[in-house]
């Protein structure tokens, strides 16, 4: 009969309690291992760490429970679109490549005109420049289409007058009524580069020649329109031109048809002059007119048109007209 000693059941009770705390040891390592597989959280083998693993693993899990549901619930919409296109699809099937292919090409390019139609709508300039010689009324002009007052006690402009404003004229009128931004250049020759800074945006220039003043100034005046219709940024826009006879209220005053005339007859001399000096004509970006004729306004490749007017009797008319067909609200 076997005999136990106290000592020997106490060495039997740690030995079990041991070999309890390894195997329960572990078995947490393994729980752990298994729940942080693919986590960064609880690496450190610690309980806390697998708890904190634990609380990520249900937290993903709920996400991925409210994608499925979100996935179901959508389920419906997709099934209805697909079903209202479904026709749409088999219709397009039905069609031959090639007139499929025209017709996104029609598509396109109707989009494409309809764009640009638009955007030049939207662009397009409502500036009107007055030049001509010093002392010929640009800004006495500029004052009448401004307010109706010829301001008679102004002097030679020595900068540019610019304003953006509703003609005088049409100040009563009711309806949509666009603005115009009118630019008086001085006429002075050392001021006359300032004329490049307004022309690339010009809707049209007026060019103010003085009718009762024009034999003794008809060379210079000449010679000025010459550079302005040969300028490049005139030429290629094609800015309409209006040549306006002012001071045509004076008894002295010369008539539109006679200074048209002249100025033609002038024009044509300066053709043949800066020819001679070189056949690209140095000093201007165009030449004017048709080889082996003579000169005339209607050989430009923008409109030229002469009229008469008075600045200071408020006779702008044909002047005001001129603006409105090519500044239109």
């Amino acid at each position: 009969m076997s005999h136990f000693s106290p000592s020997d059941l106490k060495e039997d009770t740690k030995k079990n309690i041991y070999l309890f705390s390894a195997r329960t040891e572990n078995t947490l390592k393994v729980l752990i291992s298994h729940l942080t597989r693919n986590s960064s959280v609880g690496r450190d083998g610690t309980v806390e760490g697998a708890i904190r693993a634990v609380e990520d693993s249900i937290g993903a899990n709920q996400a991925k429970d409210q994608l499925e549901q979100l996935k179901i619930q959508l389920e419906p919409w997709k099934n209805q679109v697909e079903q209202q296109l479904q026709p749409a699809i088999e219709y397009l099937n039905q069609i031959p490549p090639v007139q499929l292919y025209a017709a996104i090409a029609v598509l396109i390019i109707s989009s494409l005109f309809l764009f640009s139609i638009r955007l030049f709508k939207r662009t397009k300039s409502n500036t009107i420049v007055l030049t001509g010689l010093s002392g010929s009324g640009k800004t006495v002009l500029y004052y009448v289409l401004r307010d109706g007052s010829s301001h008679q006690g102004t002097v030679t402009s020595m900068e540019p007058n610019e304003g953006t404003f509703t003609l005088n004229s049409e100040s009563n009128k009711k309806g949509k009524i666009k603005p115009v931004h009118l630019v008086d250049v001085p006429g002075h020759s050392r001021l006359r580069p300032k004329l490049d800074d307004f022309l690339p945006q010009a809707a049209g220039i007026v060019f103010v020649v003085d009718a009762v003043e024009f034999l003794p100034n008809c060379s210079s005046v000449s010679e000025y329109l010459y550079d302005i219709l040969t300028k490049a940024s005139v030429v290629k826009k094609k800015i309409p031109v209006l040549i306006c006879c002012n001071k045509s209220d004076k008894v002295t005053a010369h008539t539109k048809e006679f200074i048209r005339k002249q100025l033609e007859k002038e024009i044509e001399k300066l053709r043949a002059s800066r020819s001679a000096i070189s056949a690209a004509d140095i000093s201007n970006d165009f030449t004017l007119g048709v080889p082996g004729e003579v000169f005339a306004f209607s050989q430009c490749r923008n409109v030229v048109t002469i009229v008469e007017a008075s600045g200071l009797k408020g006779e702008i008319a044909q002047v005001e007209q001129f603006i409105r067909e090519h500044v239109k609200p």
